[in-house]
């Protein structure tokens, strides 16, 4: 949707998942990440975590001068979608519990169920690069196959992470079984803030920057964006 734009990224494998962490934590290395890419030249920021917004969005918001883009699970469009009234959400210690997702919950899901999951050990097997294992896909069947004994008929991915699961999940879901996750409608929010503070750019070939703290040969597998750059940097 912004094929003009340059990409500067963090990948903060090192301190990865968030998840498990306190929200005090989480803060710590939301502010951390913040600085640096606004030291970068970073003029919208992409809160590319699903932990990292519902605990610590508000705080940089209220701290720092430039746009913020959140992402919090897709409660809304599955509570729209499911029929069974039974929604199951995938997520990670950090956002379930946060404060921000059961807002969502209780304002988008009257009515609906609900099923909370924790996908404990999936993003430590994505980062190593199993994202598509056998062991993997024997844990993700742990966690889906109770929510569909339990009528799910809608699935949300709540961590950025998870995408990377789909043809796992498709697997292990009914054919066209719905699965919702947040990044088209983050890349329309973040083009609509462009757009409206006037900050779109020209057309011209962009780059595309990913800096990594952890094993970067996982970071260079993962990326599909033609010609980027892979560094490590410590942060």
């Amino acid at each position: 949707m912004l094929p003009w734009e340059d990409t500067l990224y963090l990948a903060d494998s090192a301190n990865a998942p968030y998840g498990v962490r306190d929200p005090a934590d989480i803060l710590r290395l939301s502010v951390k990440n913040t600085e640096l890419l606004i030291a970068m030249g970073a003029k919208i920021i992409v809160v590319a975590c699903n932990t990292a917004t519902t605990n610590a969005i508000g705080h940089l918001r209220t701290h720092y001068p430039i746009p913020f883009i959140g992402i919090e699970p897709a409660i809304k469009p599955a509570a729209l979608k499911t029929r069974s009234k039974v929604v199951g959400v995938l997520a990670t210690r950090g956002t379930l519990s946060s404060e921000l997702f059961h807002n969502s919950s209780k304002l988008y899901a009257q009515g609906i169920r609900v099923l909370e999951r924790e996908g404990t050990g999936l993003v430590e097997r994505i980062e190593a690069g199993e994202a598509l294992s056998q062991g993997t896909k024997e844990l993700l069947k742990s966690f889906i196959d109770p929510m569909l004994d339990q009528g799910m008929d809608c699935l949300v991915l709540g961590c950025t992470h998870y995408p990377y699961l789909l043809p796992l999940l498709r697997e292990l879901l009914p054919e066209g079984f719905p699965i919702i996750d947040s990044g088209e409608a983050v890349a329309r929010q973040t083009k609509a803030v462009l757009e409206a503070g006037h900050a779109l750019r020209e057309k011209r070939a962009p780059t595309h920057i990913f800096h990594g703290n952890g094993d970067v040969s996982v970071l260079k597998g993962l990326l599909e964006a033609p010609g980027a750059e892979v560094t490590r940097l410590d942060f």
